[in-house]
This record gives C-alpha cells, structure tokens and sequence, in this order.
C-alpha cells in the first residue's frame, strides 16, 4: 500500500516497517477472501487505506495502555484489528453472528502473528451473558442506532471504562434518541471527538462518542430476542 505510510503520517500516526507489511498482508488477504463471500464494498487500495486503516485507528488515544478491547460486530475487522496493529499492547475479543467473518478475523490473526487477539462466533446478548462488565474498553462502527448499540456495547464495559463508538456527522440526532438508554446502562457522555478524513479530494466528517460507564449495568440489559434493535430503550 504505496501511500498508506504518509495518509497515516498526516494524522499523527507513524508506522514501523513492521506495521506496514501487517496492513499490505491484511489488504491482500482482505480483496482475496472478499471474492468469496462479501467482507466490504470498498477495495480499492487508497480508499481502504483511508475509509477502512486510517478510519479505525483515528481515536486510538483515547485506548489506555494495556486495554482489554471487545468489538461488537467486527465484520471485516475494522476498528479493532488496524487499532491491534498500531497498538499491540491492546488485548482485542472480537463478537460476530456470522462464521465466515469469524473464520476470516481468526485468519487475519494468525497471518499477521498478533498475539492477544482472536475472534468468537456469537450474537453480542449471548456473549454478554458469560462476559458482563469484563472489558475496559467496547468498540463498534458502522453497526446499529446508537441507541440500540450502547444496550449490546455497556454490557462488557467495567465500571471506569469506556464504549467508543464511530459514528457519522448524523450523531447529535441519534444521541438525543439514545439519552435514556445511556443512563438506564449506567454510562454518561464523557466526549465527542471530530475528526476529518479526505480521499480523492473528498472530505469525509466522522465523529467518536466517548460513553463512560460510571454504574454497573443492570443485570436484565442486553435483552434477548432482538430487542436491543427491535424496542430500542427511549
């Protein structure tokens, strides 16, 4: 990935020799497998480097060292594996519904030799149940209505612990639906976060909501059956 290096150095962010061998074998493996069963609909080289790399590791800062990670609904990987790369003192749980994505991320895993990774096959409400409050950090992008997502994220979060959640310009609408749900799991709105990212002349806004738990979650949330997504708490 000829440009990957100087995308990454005009946000701050410098990539070892290692490093940028880790994301060229991640993208190669990335368009390879998605000939197969679909992982993504961006493949070009420069727009995954931005849209896909870049993307995921924007709020990296806001990650303590030595966090323990789970991300929701990881699909292609993406935030946790490009932020395990850039940060490997991160512990990274990834959770999907879907066993070809899981098989892909355990793929990934061994191909790059990350260690403190690796990827479960199940819905987030059943996982939550053998794993509540074990995590410092929870992650999503691009998954479900914010409200609908801090039910599945504050769950897994310790109390001291953060959701960091990607999200479009659209957040400040989604946030005033999600107020209720954000209090009933026991979290507050500690920062939103804006970031600018630019591929072919195009200037993308992405914003970050930092959620911190600061009450355990009662012990009924996430409700089973859909209901996170389906009766949404508002």
């Amino acid at each position: 990935m000829k440009n990957l290096s100087k995308i990454f150095e005009e946000h701050g962010i410098k990539l070892s020799e290692k490093q940028l061998k880790q994301f060229d074998e991640y993208f190669s493996h990335l368009v390879s497998c998605n000939k197969q069963f679909n992982l993504t609909a961006i493949t070009d080289e420069e727009e995954v480097a931005v849209k896909h790399f870049l993307d995921s590791v924007l709020p990296v800062e806001f990650f303590p060292k030595n966090a323990s990670v789970i991300d929701v609904g990881s699909g292609a990987g993406f935030p946790s594996l490009p932020l395990k790369i850039v940060r490997p003192d991160l512990t990274i749980c990834m959770v999907d519904s879907l066993t070809k994505r899981v098989n892909f991320l355990n793929e990934v895993v061994g191909l790059l030799g990350l260690s403190d990774a690796g990827a479960f096959h199940s819905r987030a409400e059943d996982f939550a149940k053998r794993n509540r409050e074990k995590f410092d950090v929870a992650v999503a992008r691009a998954v479900a209505p914010l409200a609908t997502l801090v039910e599945l994220l504050l769950p897994f979060v310790k109390v001291g612990g953060s959701a960091v959640i990607y999200k479009s310009s659209k957040l400040d609408e989604e946030l005033k639906e999600a107020q209720k749900a954000i209090k009933t799991l026991g979290g507050e709105v500690e920062k939103i976060q804006d970031y600018e990212i630019g591929f072919a002349g195009e200037k993308i806004s992405r914003k970050i909501l930092i959620i911190k738990k600061v009450t355990p979650t009662p012990a009924k949330y996430p409700r089973g059956q859909n209901k996170p997504k389906l009766s949404p708490i508002k």
